[in-house]
């Protein structure tokens, strides 16, 4: 069974469960505010994108060396995922901000002009997710994140 002892996947599998997970204290601390769906949602901090590559390469370094041809792959992916999460999904998610205040706008002048309070708001509306992507700090914390565990966790499994 070797999918059971492959340790890079296994890092990079633990890097996305921690990495969302310390999203909730995060944020709680920040904002005072307990949310448990950042548990499942895109965005915010530490990226769990970034958390889980770099683990990813991290884990393979550790275990097929820096000259391996999976560290480059491993590593050549991170970057697109990383450099997408600060971009292409980044800018997605303010572009769904602005769509979401034009929406809010024009249904609060089709209220004054037709009456609208008498629909539900569901039926009214459907937002875009915004929080898509990452600030480039975020994207740090979470390599930062991924790096750290994967060598604990490879210090903690070979003891």
């Amino acid at each position: 069974m070797d999918l059971l002892t492959n340790f890079p996947l296994w890092a990079a599998l633990a890097a996305i469960g921690f990495a969302q997970f310390i999203k909730v204290p995060i944020q709680f601390i920040a904002f005072r505010k307990l949310d448990w769906s950042l548990i499942t949602s895109t965005g915010g901090m530490p990226s769990s994108h970034s958390a889980a590559v770099t683990a990813l390469c991290t884990g393979i370094a550790i275990e097929q060396g820096l000259g391996s041809p999976f560290f480059a792959i491993s590593t050549v992916f991170a970057i697109i995922v990383m450099f997408d999460a600060t971009g292409v999904r980044r800018h997605a998610g303010e572009q769904a901000t602005v769509l979401n205040r034009l929406v809010l706008d024009f249904n609060k002048f089709m209220e004054e002009a037709k009456m609208w309070p008498k629909l539900d708001e569901k039926e009214k509306q459907k937002e875009l997710k915004e929080l898509l992507g990452h600030q480039p700090i975020e994207v740090f914390f979470g390599a930062v994140t991924g790096i750290a565990l994967t060598i604990l966790l490879h210090f903690l499994f070979s003891l």
